[in-house]
């Protein structure tokens, strides 16, 4: 895991304090909304009011000053802002020391072990990297989207491809919860050449990605249910599970068996054998 200076890590630390404050309403905290309010959310001081600590000592959190705030500090601070389990995990993962080598920017590559894989199983699957570049798929997964194919990225497509859009059932869900899980990705390793790229690139194009990544939102974006509408066989409700390998996932999507949507995969598969196999990156 990258070395992040305790200088940028404080940064960071003020940063997220100061979007999630403006989360949160003074009645969710319990307090009187008042008639002369100039900030959205909490100020400062109820902030520290309501986590038992002094104001001075929060805004030196706030600007990076202290870079040592205890977890006690740490856990009454989430308490006050809301944050759920990811969100105090990574809060607390702000302020604490994470010494290590720092990469070096290397290019993802997929193991080996795992040039194989998609092409011996019978569903969708493809490898992502840590910034959500596909880095190596099965016929079956570019049949289900052609931008699953290696060298596609998928928050990229997500933001800026209507194609992706419209193939997305709920897209402003889907890009929420792919720009949350990015920002979580890329804080440990801040500095990375593909981290910087990538945000410097959507923070231009995509209005959507600006307004979300200000927030600091940051989730987990594990298996689950998905719905997407293909432009041949039509809805699809699919299962999706990620199984890390190293620094990188396989991916899986699959249906139930015997389900509308198993039926539509299997026809899906049978378009696809025709398909030259995908060329994986970095092999």
């Amino acid at each position: 895991m990258a070395d992040v200076s305790d200088d940028n890590r404080a940064s960071l630390l003020g940063d997220y304090l100061r979007a999630r404050r403006a989360l949160v309403t003074p009645q969710q905290a319990g307090l009187a909304p008042g008639g002369n309010r100039r900030v959205p959310g909490l100020r400062r001081e109820e902030v520290a009011m309501l986590a038992g600590i002094s104001a001075d000592y929060y805004l030196r959190l706030e600007r990076g000053r202290d870079k040592n705030p205890s977890p006690q500090v740490l856990e009454s601070l989430a308490r006050v802002l809301h944050l759920d389990e990811v969100e105090q995990e990574y809060l607390l993962s702000l302020a604490a020391a994470r010494p290590g080598p720092r990469r070096r920017g290397k290019p993802e590559r997929v193991p080996p072990r795992l040039h194989q894989l998609p092409a011996a199983v019978q569903v969708p699957a493809f490898v992502e990297g840590r910034a959500f570049d596909v880095l190596a798929s099965n016929r079956l997964a570019v049949a289900l989207s052609p931008r699953l194919q290696p060298g596609h990225n998928r928050l990229r497509s997500l933001l800026l491809d209507p194609e992706e859009q419209a193939f997305q059932q709920d897209w402003r869900r889907s890009a929420e919860g792919f720009i949350a899980a990015f920002r979580r990705s890329a804080t440990d390793d801040i500095d990375n050449p593909r981290f910087v790229e990538l945000v410097g690139e959507l923070s231009l194009s995509s209005e959507l990605f600006r307004t979300l990544w200000a927030r600091h939102d940051i989730r987990t974006l594990d298996g689950g249910t998905t719905t997407v509408n293909h432009p041949v066989v039509g809805e699809l409700r699919l299962h999706r599970d990620k199984l890390p390998v190293d620094d990188l996932l396989l991916v899986l999507y699959y249906a139930d068996r015997g389900s509308e949507s198993d039926e539509k995969l299997r026809l899906l598969a049978s378009m696809a054998h025709m398909a030259p196999a995908p060329t994986d990156v970095g092999a």
